[in-house]
């Protein structure tokens, strides 16, 4: 808590991410009179190009890409109103799988506690009440968000800090429905193959989900937020939905608390509860 004002820390690993994920939640805190910290970690460098290129696509320029997300992102904040932006800038390491995982320098690459240490200062600036980001699969699997998992753990562990800590999830119940949704809207949403080899599942059961926030009145700046990233609108399928149906279907955000000092009663529905 820095000069009596609550405080939230969201620690993601692209830009468009904090729209994605906890966009409701930040919104929902900036309402409240919260300071929101939103700490980026890649450069987004691995993104779509103009007209949907790919990396590795002729004409997909990395600098230019990086530098039009970072003008995406600040305008997803404004529309958040987040307090405060820190980016660490590590170059994106692509999804898995990719030859960027194993570029020299890329966030995958980085030594977690060369990374945890810097995160581990923003920390000690801003002395959030409360820290968010991924679970250890990174939510979905992808290795800059099971790093930036790792890196936040780390820190928080360098610092000691009394913050309570959460990791995003959403409830599995909800799973066949919302690939239902994203069928309907053209998104590549296939059904698990039971002769592939497992791989980690998507969420959590909803007994174990410890939090549940509703963020309904804000989900039109969440949306905005999102259709601010415009240069992924291809890879954000919730955008077409239509602002309505959007927050109706995104208007609950989940968590699973792994740290907390308070002793404040589980389920919740508040990040904050045992600290106001």
């Amino acid at each position: 808590m820095a000069d009596g004002a609550l405080t939230l820390m969201a620690v993601h690993a692209h830009p468009d991410d904090e729209a994605t994920g906890t966009g409701g939640l930040l919104a929902r805190c900036a309402a409240e009179g919260i300071q929101t910290v939103l700490v980026t970690c890649t450069d987004g460098g691995c993104g779509d190009g103009p007209r949907g290129v790919k990396p590795g696509e002729p004409g997909h320029d990395r600098a230019a890409v990086v530098a039009m997300r970072r003008a995406e992102l600040e305008a997803s904040c404004a529309i958040l109103k987040v307090s405060d932006l820190e980016l660490l800038d590590y170059p994106d390491s692509g999804m898995m799988g990719w030859p960027t995982n194993e570029a020299p320098g890329s966030f995958w690459t980085t030594p977690v506690p060369e990374a945890a240490g810097r995160l581990a200062d923003l920390i000690r600036q801003y002395q959030p009440d409360v820290i968010v980001t991924y679970d250890e699969n990174g939510f979905y699997g992808h290795p800059d968000h099971i790093q930036a998992h790792r890196v936040t753990m780390a820190a928080v562990a360098m610092t000691g800090t009394p913050a309570k800590v959460y990791w995003t999830t959403t409830p599995r119940s909800r799973m066949a429905e919302f690939g239902r949704i994203m069928r309907e809207l053209g998104a590549d949403w296939d059904e698990p193959d039971p002769s592939a080899p497992p791989r980690p599942e998507i969420g959590l059961p909803d007994d174990e989900i410890t939090s549940w926030i509703d963020v309904t009145e804000f989900g039109p700046q969440k949306f905005d937020a999102l259709a601010a990233h415009a240069s992924q609108s291809e890879n954000i399928f919730f955008l077409r939905m239509g602002k309505d149906k959007f927050s109706e279907v995104m208007g609950l955000e989940t968590f699973v608390r792994v740290r907390d000092t308070t002793g404040a009663p589980l389920p919740e529905d508040d990040l904050f509860a045992g600290l106001r």
